[in-house]
């Protein structure tokens, strides 16, 4: 190793900036890093914005996410061999979940694709995304083109009245209401072209709308200055997440687990888990037929003490599993968890334990979502 490398070494990474950074700032954000960039944890407060996400509606920005566009000829097939999801069945503007996985069919990364007219549009986590670029670009042929939509800004209004709000200030070809849960298009918002999808991750009503970095600030000035909208911070939208049984990459969702253990085999399309023919198949094919050790489960949590990340499960003196979410619920008014525990103990309606510093916790095993989903079908 040279000198110039040992100095590089030691120097600091740099936290980036958002394109909202100082509009974060001006409403009172409370910055934090998380995924290499500072964004607001909260502004007034993680309970009060929670509620009235899911009261009102709430602008998230969630500008740290990567959004890439493939394209190329033969593009399909060549993204077919990447994600474990049948793209013949994938409508125009219609996003979908999906996975990036590895050589052993562990999970790299969860994703959302859309077919665009000349190619795919995919929005995939910040704190991967640079990871996820590189694999893409080591696994996709040369003639494929993939692009870093970096001059972008990506919000999330999410909420029973974000429609009503996000109705008043939009334009298109076609109205807002055109779009149910799942479906895309093409808007302008203060005069700025804007990708606008009825999607979240919040398992409320809602819409992610990706625009130009150099119009953010105006177009979440308009979207705030509507009466039910509010910005809300990085705490809610990870407690609402939590309530709508959504996992969270780098802790619900990793390398170690596969899309059959974590309970997302719905990403994986009938025809896919028949014929394989994706990165990671062998293991996923294997664990399909076989089952696998444990899976993931939501867990109830009796009192007001919440458990976190890294807390052992107990069926009784034996350990059963590890929590790999948890929180206080706003809306349930207790705590609930995500974690994998073994198959004999994930059923509906099981007792646990979970200790936590010395202190065991009596928990049950629930279906997820914790709180029902309300998306507009």
């Amino acid at each position: 190793m040279s000198e110039a490398d040992d100095q590089t070494e030691d120097q600091p990474i740099e936290t980036l900036t958002l394109p909202l950074d100082a509009w974060h700032r001006a409403k009172g954000g409370r910055m934090v890093e998380f995924a290499g960039y500072w964004m607001p944890v909260q502004y007034e407060g993680i309970m009060a914005e929670h509620l009235w996400t899911r009261e009102s509606a709430g602008l998230f920005d969630v500008s740290h996410m990567g959004q890439l566009f493939i394209s190329g000829e033969g593009v399909e097939a060549a993204l077919e061999a990447v994600l474990p999801i049948d793209l013949s069945t994938l409508k125009p503007f219609g996003p979908r979940y999906s996975m990036l996985l590895d050589e052993q069919g562990g999970i790299l990364d969860d994703l959302m694709v859309t077919r665009w007219s000349s190619g795919f549009y995919l929005v995939v986590n910040g704190a991967t995304k640079w990871d996820d670029i590189a694999h893409l670009r080591e696994h996709l042929p040369d003639e494929i083109t993939l692009t870093h939509l970096d001059e972008s800004a990506l919000l999330a209004l999410q909420g029973p009245k974000a429609f009503a709000a996000l109705e008043r200030v939009v334009s298109g070809e076609y109205p807002l209401s055109a779009l149910t849960f799942m479906k895309g298009g093409q808007f302008k918002l203060a005069g700025a072209d804007a990708w606008i999808s009825r999607s979240g991750y919040t398992g409320e009503d809602g819409f992610e709308i990706s625009i130009p970095a150099e119009n953010a600030a105006e177009i979440a000035d308009l979207l705030c200055a509507q009466p039910e909208v509010k910005p809300i911070g990085l705490g809610a939208r990870d407690s609402l997440r939590l309530e709508a049984g959504l996992p969270l990459y780098g802790h619900d969702l990793s390398p170690d687990h596969s899309p059959v253990d974590a309970d997302l085999l719905f990403a994986v399309n009938k025809r896919r888990r028949s014929e394989g023919g994706f990165i990671g198949a062998e293991r996923v094919l294997r664990d399909l037929a076989d089952g696998t050790p444990q899976v993931r489960v939501g867990l109830a949590l009796d009192g007001r003490q919440a458990a976190r990340e890294g807390a052992e499960v107990y069926a009784g003196s034996d350990k059963v599993g590890v929590l790999t979410s948890g929180g206080f619920s706003p809306t349930l008014g207790h705590p609930i968890a995500m974690a994998y525990v073994n198959r004999a103990q994930a059923a509906a309606g099981t007792a646990l334990e979970i200790d936590v510093r010395g202190k065991r916790l009596a928990a049950t095993v629930v279906p997820m979502p914790f709180v029902p989903h309300r998306y507009h079908r």
